[in-house]
């Protein structure tokens, strides 16, 4: 979601900035771990003798609160709009995200992206990214084996993630250095000009993009 389908960079390194000064932390460590892991996991890590539960509750808070400076990113309604349902009914895409379903419907909603009746959220979750299992439970809630999906991530742990459960994983460079997503299979700038063509008899989409190009890489 934060990163690839709107970008509130801003308000979760503020938002952590004011916890870890609220519980005596270093801000610049803690919005590092921050991104791409679930709130509950990082206060583990950062602060083990915090009750990581009312913890979790305070960041929600938080973020929630804070919207500025929150937007779509480029790509996105195009994208989400050429995905259309099978002939079934059944939805093309979901959200996996490490954020909790309470905060990722706010932002999504806030931001104007379509809010897909279910999605994969921290609350769902026994071992958030980059183990594989948000994106296992992905597959299966859309009912696809997970090597028949394509995952987009904007972090190391994502990406990670995306790839050991066996998913095609395309990494944007939105946030993160390149250097950093040696998990994805391709990298883009963004998600524009993702072109999607829904195959007959519902054998699946073929998606076509421009990924960058190998001397982008090593730049």
């Amino acid at each position: 979601m934060d990163g690839i389908l709107v970008s509130s960079m801003g308000s979760v390194e503020r938002s952590w900035t004011k916890w870890a000064a609220l519980r005596g932390l270093a801000p610049d460590i803690t919005t590092r771990l921050a991104h791409g892991r679930r709130a509950i996991e990082t206060v583990g890590m950062l602060a083990p003798d915090l009750d990581p539960e009312q913890e979790l509750k305070v960041i929600e808070d938080l973020e929630i609160a804070d919207n500025e400076g929150l937007s779509v990113l480029p790509g996105v309604l195009d994208l989400l709009a050429a995905l259309m349902p099978t002939s079934e009914g059944k939805p093309r895409w979901t959200v996996v995200t490490s954020a909790t379903e309470r905060l990722a419907r706010a932002r999504m909603a806030t931001g104007g992206v379509p809010v897909p009746e279910q999605l994969i959220t921290a609350d769902f979750v026994t071992r958030g990214k980059p183990h594989p299992e948000p994106f296992l439970a992905g597959a299966a809630l859309l009912g696809f084996a997970p090597e028949d999906c394509v995952v987009f991530e904007d972090s190391a742990s994502g990406a990670k993630a995306g790839r050991e459960a066996g998913c095609q994983v395309v990494a944007t460079t939105f946030s993160h250095p390149i250097e950093s997503l040696d998990d994805a299979h391709y990298l883009v700038t963004d998600l524009t000009g993702m072109k999607v063509k829904t195959l007959p008899a519902d054998e699946g989409i073929e998606l076509s993009f421009t990924q960058l190009s190998a001397q982008a890489r090593k730049s």
